[in-house]
């Protein structure tokens, strides 16, 4: 993957094929610690621990669909490539969370890349699941709640591109606010 908002997006799909009703990703950029650190939770099936155990083997998969499954290897890989750290801890019926603690200043760190468009998809792909993507910096912080967005403008799945265009542009502003890395 070439940014971390396709990782995001791999990831919180797979969330929400874990019938994940909430989804929190996190993205923080410490400057002051040289970190940059992504979190993902979800309230999912969860795993059990042999699930667990060779959820970061690329030639593991719980789907059916196909041989491989590259996000959790890849964004594991991904850390650890720049000195960082990959956690993930997950409970059968209580969810599962990932940390992926990527060196900042490292020229191998992932950049964000088009999370506006990320967080849209979603948004419109996932109609019965609640995101919520927090993001800060030493500038501030970003929250984009899908639930709260519903609250105000309905169903995000019948808004037409001008609204979606909308939300985008939010996105991007708020992001650039807070001086998020791009």
């Amino acid at each position: 993957m070439k940014n971390i908002a396709l990782h995001i997006l791999d990831l919180v799909q797979n969330s929400a094929r874990a019938k994940a009703g909430k989804v929190m990703v996190s993205v923080t950029e410490d400057t002051a610690n040289d970190r940059y650190l992504l979190n993902i939770e979800d309230d999912g099936e969860g795993m059990e621990k042999d699930q667990l155990i060779k959820a970061t083997d690329p030639f593991y998969t719980s789907r059916t669909t196909r041989k491989v499954g590259l996000g959790l290897p890849l964004i594991r890989m991904n850390a650890e490539r720049t000195g960082g750290t990959f956690s993930l801890i997950s409970e059968p019926g209580k969810g599962t969370r990932l940390e992926a603690c990527f060196v900042m200043s490292h020229p191998d760190r992932l950049p964000l890349g088009d999370i506006d468009d990320v967080l849209v998809l979603l948004a419109v792909g996932l109609p019965n699941c609640r995101l919520v993507y927090v993001h800060k910096t030493a500038f501030g912080e970003y929250r984009f709640d899908t639930e709260a967005i519903r609250e105000i403008i309905g169903n995000i799945q019948d808004s037409n591109m001008e609204i979606r265009r909308f939300l985008k542009e939010m996105i991007i502003e708020n992001l650039k606010e807070i001086k998020a890395e791009p």
